[in-house]
C-alpha cells in the first residue's frame, strides 16, 4: 500500500487518514487482506484481467459491523501486496449489493464493452445479488479495467421474487459455449444453475440438492473443474453453509462429481458431507476467474471469520479480513477423490530470517527455538510421534495456541482455548480438529501465523484448519511439545514473514 491518504468513494471521495497510521494496530493482519477500516465479509468478484488480480469484497463504508453492504475493491499483481481502490458498487435506492462474481467478457457477448483499443473487445462484467425486500441478480460493467462501474439499465437480469436467492458465481462453459450462473436457493438447501449467451438473458437449467450438510442456509456456491490422477477430471461444487458447519457456525462444504453444462451429478452419496476447512474461520469461499491458461491454477480465498462472533471481534478501526489465497487440487485417497489446498507460491516473497532444525529431539529443538520471537511467520515441519506432538504458537504466559497431530485419533487440530482474548464470545474458544492419514506416525505440517490468525495445512493440504486468534503482542514465542510419549522432529523450517503493507 502506498503511503499517503487513503480515500474511498461513496457518492463522493472521502479521505480518511494517513496510511502511515494504519496497518500497525493490534491484531492487524500483516500478510492477509483487510480493509483500512470498517467492516468486511465475503470475497466477491475474484477475477484476473490485464495483469491484475481483482478482489472485491462485502464492505460497510459507514461502520465496523455488518450493514449498508457494498462492494469494496482492491487490486494486486501477486495476490500478496494489495492496493486499495474506491468502492466499486455502492448501496443505493434501498438496495444493498450482496455477494457475487466477476468475469471477463472477452468477445463482448453482452454488448456492454466499449474498449478504446480496436483490437480488444473485452470488458469486466460483475454479477451480484441486489437485496431489498427480496433478492434478485443484477449485472454491472466496467470499461476502464475495473476503476469505475455502471449498473446495467435492464437490471435485474433474474428475478424470481424470492427472499433467499443469492450469490451468483458465473463462468464460461466451453463445451456448450454458454455462460453458466450458479446461485443459492438458501433456505431450500439447493443450488440452481442458469445458462445465458449474453449475460443478460438467463434460462433455468437444473437444481442440485438438498445434499450434504443442510442444517443452515446454503450460500456462496462455486463450480469449477480440476484434474485428477491419470488424466481424469472432476467438477467441484463448493457450497458454504451457515450455521451447521463442522466446527460450529459458518463453514465450507463441497461436492465432487460431473457437470455437463446443464446438471451437476454427485459422485458420492447425498448423505456424505465433505469439508474444505475444519477450522471455524473459513467461509464464503470464491475462486478466481480468468487466470491465464499458462498459469493454470485454480485459486480461491475465503472470509476469515464466523457469523457466530464476527461482529464482536476485538479489532479497531476495521473488522474481519480474508484468508491467504490457496491453490486447489484434487487428490485420490484410497477410492475417494478429495480436495486439497496449498498456499500460493507468491507468499514465499515475504520470507525473511530463516531457521532450520532437524533431525532433532524435542528438547534439542526447543533449545534452538528459544531465541525465536515473531508474530508473523511460516512454519514447515515433519514430525514423528506415536502419540501427540505439535507446536505452541504465539506463546507467552499465560497464552498459547496449540497446533498439532494426535496419532491415536488420526487428526490434526488447532486449540485456541488459551490463545489470548477469547471472552468476547462464548462461541470463540475451543479445539477444532480434522482427520488425516499419516504413514508410520509421521505428519507434515505447513502453518502460517499472522498477528490474529493461524492457518494449518496438513499433508500437502489434504486437511486444512483456519482459525482467528487475538494474543497479546508480547506472546510471540514458539515451542515444540509432545504428550504421552516421545516425538522427533524430522525437519523444521521457520521463516519470519515481512509485512505486505
Amino acid at each position: 500500500m502506498k503511503r499517503g491518504l487513503i480515500c474511498f468513494v461513496l457518492g463522493a471521495s472521502i479521505c480518511l487518514l494517513n496510511a502511515s497510521e494504519l496497518y500497525t494496530e493490534p491484531f492487524r493482519p500483516q500478510f492477509h487482506f483487510s480493509p483500512a477500516r470498517n467492516w468486511t465479509n465475503d470475497p466477491n468478484g475474484l477475477v484476473f484481467y490485464q495483469g491484475e488480480y481483482h478482489l472485491f469484497y462485502q464492505y460497510n463504508p459507514l461502520g465496523d459491523t455488518w450493514g449498508h453492504m457494498s462492494w469494496g475493491h482492491a487490486v494486486s499483481t501477486d495476490m500478496v501486496h494489495w492496493k486499495h481502490l474506491p468502492v466499486a458498487l455502492a448501496e443505493e435506492n434501498g438496495e444493498m449489493i450482496f455477494s457475487g462474481s466477476a468475469v471477463v467478457d472477452w468477445h463482448n457477448s453482452s454488448g456492454l464493452c466499449r474498449n478504446r483499443d480496436p483490437r480488444d473487445h473485452s470488458c469486466l462484467i460483475a454479477i451480484y445479488t441486489g437485496h431489498s425486500d427480496h433478492q434478485s441478480q443484477s449485472i454491472a460493467f466496467s470499461n476502464d479495467r475495473g476503476r469505475t462501474w455502471t449498473k446495467y439499465k435492464g437490471n435485474p437480469v433474474i428475478d424470481l421474487g424470492l427472499r433467499d436467492f443469492r450469490d451468483p458465481k458465473v463462468f464460461w462453459h466451453e463445451k456448450t459455449h454458454e455462460w453458466i450462473m450458479v446461485t443459492a436457493l438458501a433456505a431450500a438447501h439447493k443450488v440452481r444453475f442458469f445458462g445465458s449467451s449474453d449475460l443478460k438473458r438467463w434460462t433455468a437449467l437444473s437444481d442440485f440438492g438438498p445434499a450434504g450438510a443442510t442444517s443452515g442456509a446454503w450460500e456462496c456456491p462455486d463450480l469449477f473443474r480440476l484434474p485428477v490422477d491419470a488424466g481424469q477430471t472432476r467438477w467441484v461444487l463448493s457450497v458454504n453453509i451457515n450455521p451447521g458447519a463442522i466446527a460450529g457456525g459458518s463453514g465450507n462444504q463441497y461436492f465432487v462429481g460431473q457437470f455437463d453444462g446443464t446438471r451437476f451429478t454427485n459422485d458420492n452419496p447425498a448423505s456424505q458431507t465433505l469439508w474444505a476447512d475444519y477450522g471455524k474461520d473459513f467461509y464464503a469461499s470464491q475462486s478466481y476467474s480468468d487466470i491465464p491458461p499458462l498459469d493454470g491454477r485454480r485459486i480461491w480465498m475465503g472470509w476469515f471469520s464466523n457469523w457466530l462472533y464476527a461482529n464482536k471481534e476485538p479489532t479497531d478501526p476495521w473488522r474481519c479480513g480474508q484468508s491467504i489465497p490457496r491453490v486447489l487440487k484434487l487428490k485420490k485417497i484410497g477410492n475417494s477423490i478429495r480436495l486439497a489446498q496449498e498456499p500460493i507460491a507468491e507468499l514465499a516473497s515475504l520470507r525473511g530470517e530463516h531457521l532450520h532444525i532437524g533431525p532433532a529431539g524435542v528438547v534439542e529443538a526447543n533449545l534452538r527455538l528459544r531465541g525465536f520471537h515473531s508474530d508473523t511467520y511460516e512454519l514447515s515441519a515433519e514430525i514423528d510421534t506415536a502419540s501427540e506432538a505439535g507446536f505452541k504458537l504465539r506463546k507467552g504466559a499465560p497464552e498459547e495456541t496449540l497446533a498439532g497431530y494426535n496419532a491415536n485419533s488420526a487428526e490434526v487440530f488447532i486449540d485456541r482455548t488459551r490463545s489470548g482474548i477469547v471472552d468476547f464470545s462464548g462461541d470463540f474458544p475451543g479445539r477444532h480438529a480434522g482427520p488425516v492419514v499419516a504413514a508410520n506416525h509421521r505428519i507434515r505440517l505447513c502453518i502460517f501465523v499472522d498477528r490474529s490468525s493461524v492457518e494449518l495445512f496438513a499433508n500437502d493440504g489434504g486437511t486444512v484448519i483456519s482459525d482467528r486468534i487475538f494474543p497479546s503482542p508480547t506472546s510471540n514465542g514458539l515451542e515444540i511439545y509432545a504428550l504421552g510419549g516421545s516425538a522427533r522432529v524430522i525437519s523444521l523450517d521457520v521463516w519470519k514473514l515481512k509485512s505486505t503493507w
